[in-house]
C-alpha cells in the first residue's frame, strides 16, 4: 500500500488522526481512480464480447465484413464500451497524478480476474482450473508487487 507522509498541522492545533500519528496516510482517492479504471475497462470488454456474440459470425466476404463492423460501431452498447474506455483513460491519468506507474499498473491485473469471473458467470464461457490458476497467479503477482512498494 502506498503511503504518503502526513502533513503536520501544529500551527493550527489540530489533533492528528491515528494514521497521521503513525506518519502515514493512505491515498484513497488514488485507489478510487484505479478502481474506476479497472471497472470501466472490464465493463467495456464484457459489453463488446456480448454484442459481438449477438451479431453472429464474421462474414467471409469483404463487403459483408465492412457492414458487420459498421453495424457494431453504430451499436449503442458498443458505443458505450468505447465511452467507458475513454473514461477509463481519464481515470488512469488521474491515478498517475497520485502514484508511480510501477505501483499503480499491477492493479490492472485485477481486470483479468474480473473479466474471467464475469465471462464464466454471465456469458457461460468455459470454466477450467487452468484459467483459475493462471488468473490467480497474476493476482498473486499483483499482491507481491504492491507489498514491495
Amino acid at each position: 500500500m502506498s503511503v504518503i507522509p502526513a502533513p503536520q498541522d501544529e500551527a493550527h492545533g489540530a489533533e492528528p488522526s491515528s494514521e497521521e500519528k503513525k506518519g502515514v496516510r493512505v491515498n484513497w482517492i488514488g485507489f478510487l481512480y484505479i478502481a474506476m479504471t479497472v471497472f470501466l475497462t472490464v465493463y467495456g470488454q464484457i459489453v463488446i464480447k456480448w454484442q459481438v456474440d449477438l451479431a453472429g459470425d464474421f462474414p467471409p466476404e469483404l463487403s459483408a465484413k465492412a457492414l458487420f463492423i459498421l453495424r457494431l460501431l453504430l451499436n449503442p452498447w458498443v458505443i458505450s464500451s468505447f465511452a467507458a474506455a475513454f473514461l477509463a483513460s481519464l481515470f488512469w491519468m488521474a491515478a498517475m497524478t497520485q502514484f508511480e506507474l510501477s505501483f499503480a499498473y499491477p492493479f490492472m491485473a485485477s481486470s483479468f480476474v474480473l473479466v474471467m469471473l464475469f465471462s464464466i458467470v454471465f456469458m457461460g464461457e468455459t470454466f477450467s482450473w487452468y484459467k483459475v490458476i493462471g488468473t490467480l497467479t497474476i493476482f498473486l503477482g499483483l499482491l507481491i508487487v504492491t507489498r514491495a512498494s
